[in-house]
């Protein structure tokens, strides 16, 4: 075929970008019913997934008119054939996907293939029922075609993927396919196709099935890994264009940037906008951030070459499911901002709005967690209530490791007594420190290292050591934040603050909590409390300190689809091996699965890109241990039983969804954490 990756349905004007634009596409005619999320995960559009959908009304409802397009074709037998058939999803842009929707008719001797004419009938039952080949096909009959062996037809797409320069024909998601009907779909789709077709796996079973039938395929987690661009939070924004090559460059950072960033850092001071050159997960510290913030979160491939002549320059930047856009402002536009400071509190809350929890400081004793609930917030903090209402569930295959906390009231105690009240106003004083992040780091470094050098009182340290001699055993314990600033419904606060991992003695006990309780000073922490309008003065610190498990594997999961909140049925789940610190950093891609409990198929989205995992070292901290490339870490088993601890998770929670951390050890499920998941979009 001549010239295939170039070619571009008719009615797509593209143009190239002058030095004001960078990416600028438009289809000169309307796509109906397009799905960006689906394209986004290269997802295949499903006829269940839009009959869930609110369905249009008035002329959108109606078929398009195409009186000259035959309703299906028994093959396709040229690029002309194609096109002339294909639906085009986001048109002219990175997520562009042009595809027939097809029909194999096993019931016909011998069977017949229909291509279908997919800008007319949308859904395959469309077809059937239009063209009167089954007219009067019931739900019931319409979903064998799916899900038992002895169907009648075979439901798919053929579709050309522009990142791997290839077509690629597919299966919904939660189709139970078989050998025999891979192998009669393969035999009928390439003996009727003018060109190489690959079949695309959309679920584990399918792989499953692809393997045993010996039939070439490629994944979908191999076309998102090909993906130029992905979309991790949707949103406008007016910024000034940063480049920030190292870690060194993220912190000084203002609110009105737009950062472009050539590593995904651990952590990120509030800005206007994030484009980052490597992928990240849904759930990295970054992107938990951007969502929390309501700001544009993208992946852009080579975006720090793409954007250079834009650096330093204001510019308009959009990020929706289907591209990017960029525009330079004009003079005009840049006389017309806003201050700084209103700008700035576009990103999060608008200053003096958010609320930290209301402390009660006449709690002074250690609250195990077998007595915490939901009403313990305001003595040690959401992040210690949460974990205690969740060992109240007792949900079934779960255990929460045991801890106490150390409240609120001995933060204060403790601050008071070394004079902080003090100490920040002189810092806040310093010549720069309000309109510069380098002074403000540097200030905000020395106030940590004096608090863990500020004295505890004798008598507090005994009974955190006696605590956790008696209740925990005196073994290795992860000292962890529960500030009343986190884990809140409007502020997730999530990577802000710090944890302490596999402390062994008394003495690194006690030095742990004081990093603890210092890291309300980190600078990441300082800028996003000031940007959602929390004030210093109104921030404690608890402290949980709760026994260490030696994970086998360990992740993040949140009870709906982060890329789109239309589909309330699909869990989400992040994990890496070992002990899983690193899942939410976003510096090596985790594995990602999707999981719906709708269609019961698993979609992988990546697979986990560590080298080594992180395990419990016997003299304290942790240890980096080599790991068995290529090896998958969850299992499909583990998936559905972790989407099922997530559901119930959630009803713990008043079916509000959740950012849960779990683990598991052995065969058991742990969970190590569970706060609101939160999503903002300007």
């Amino acid at each position: 075929m001549k010239n295939q990756k170039s070619a571009r349905p008719v009615g797509m004007a593209c143009f190239q970008n002058s030095s004001a634009i960078v990416f600028f596409c438009v289809a000169a005619t309307t796509v109906l019913a397009t799905l960006p999320a689906a394209a986004q995960l290269a997802r295949k559009p499903s006829y269940y997934q839009q009959q869930n959908q609110p369905q249009p009304e008035g002329p959108a409802a109606q078929l398009v008119p195409r009186p000259s397009v035959p309703s299906s074709l028994p093959a396709l037998r040229s690029q002309g054939d194609f096109d002339q058939m294909a639906r085009v999803y986001d048109a002219g842009t990175p997520m562009q996907l042009a595809h027939v929707l097809f029909a194999v008719d096993r019931q016909a001797k011998p069977p017949r293939m229909h291509y279908i004419d997919t800008p007319r009938y949308q859904l395959h039952v469309r077809f059937l029922r239009d063209t009167r080949l089954v007219p009067n096909i019931v739900k019931r009959e319409i979903d064998r075609n799916y899900l038992v062996p002895d169907r009648r037809f075979l439901f798919g797409t053929l579709s050309w993927q522009q990142n791997i320069g290839s077509f690629t024909y597919e299966f919904w998601e939660g189709d139970k396919l078989t050998a025999p009907l891979l192998r009669q779909a393969d035999e009928q789709v390439k003996a009727s196709f003018f060109a190489p077709v690959k079949f695309k796996t959309n679920s584990t079973l399918h792989e499953r099935v692809a393997n045993e039938t010996g039939i070439d395929f490629v994944s979908q987690e191999a076309l998102i890994r090909e993906q130029p661009f992905l979309p991790m939070n949707l949103g406008t924004a007016t910024g000034r264009v940063r480049i920030v090559d190292d870690e060194s460059g993220i912190n000084a950072l203002l609110p009105d940037d737009i950062a472009v960033l050539r590593q995904v850092p651990i952590s990120l001071p509030p800005v206007a906008g994030v484009l980052t050159e490597r992928p990240s997960t849904a759930l990295s510290h970054v992107n938990l951030l951007a969502k929390g913030w309501g700001i544009p979160n993208a992946y852009v491939r080579d975006a720090a070459s793409v954007l250079k002549e834009h650096a330093g320059q204001w510019v308009a930047l959009k990020v929706a499911a289907s591209g990017y856009q960029v525009r330079r402002l004009t003079a005009e536009e840049i006389a017309a901002l806003p201050p700084r400071a209103v700008r700035a509190a576009a990103t999060g809350a608008v200053p003096g709005s958010a609320r930290a929890i209301k402390p009660d400081l006449r709690e002074n004793r250690l609250l195990p967690l077998a007595s915490l609930r939901a009403r313990n917030s305001a003595q040690c903090g959401t992040k210690a209530a949460n974990l205690g209402a969740m060992q109240a569930a007792s949900i079934p295959g779960t255990s929460v490791p045991d801890g106490f906390c150390i409240p609120f009231a001995h933060y204060d105690r403790f601050m008071r007594a070394n004079g902080l009240a003090d100490r920040i106003a002189r810092m806040q004083q310093q010549p720069g420190f309000a309109g510069d992040p380098k002074v403000r780091q540097k200030a905000l470094a020395q106030l940590r290292d004096e608090i863990v050098q500020w004295p505890v009182d004798a008598a507090t340290a005994a009974g955190w050591r006696a605590a956790w001699q008696s209740q925990l055993g005196g073994g290795g314990v992860f000292v962890r934040s529960s500030s009343n600033s986190e884990d809140l419904p409007g502020f997730s606060g999530a990577g802000l603050y710090t944890t302490v991992p596999n402390v062994k003695t008394g003495d690194a006990l006690e030095v742990a909590v004081k990093k603890v309780w210092a890291s309300v000073f980190n600078p990441e922490a300082w800028e996003a409390r000031s940007a959602a309008g929390f004030g210093a003065e109104s921030v404690l610190m608890g402290v949980f300190v709760q026994t260490a498990i030696d994970s086998t594997n360990a992740g993040v999961m949140i009870t709906r689809d982060p890329f789109d909140a239309g589909h309330p049925h699909v869990t989400y789940i992040s994990a890496k091996r070992g002990i899983g610190i690193r899942v939410v950093e976003g510096q090596r891609v985790a594995e990602q699965v999707m999981y719906s409990s709708w269609s019961k198929a698993i979609q992988v989205l990546s697979r986990s890109a560590e080298e080594t995992s992180l395990q419990l070292d016997k003299d304290g901290g942790v240890k980096e241990v080599p790991v068995q490339a290529g090896r998958n870490v969850l299992t499909d088993e583990l998936v559905v039983r972790l989407a099922n601890v997530g559901a119930a998770v959630k009803r713990t929670f008043n079916a509000v969804d959740q950012d849960i951390e779990w683990a598991t050890v052995g065969d058991r499920i742990v969970l190590l954490q569970a706060r609101p998941y939160v999503e903002r979009r300007r």
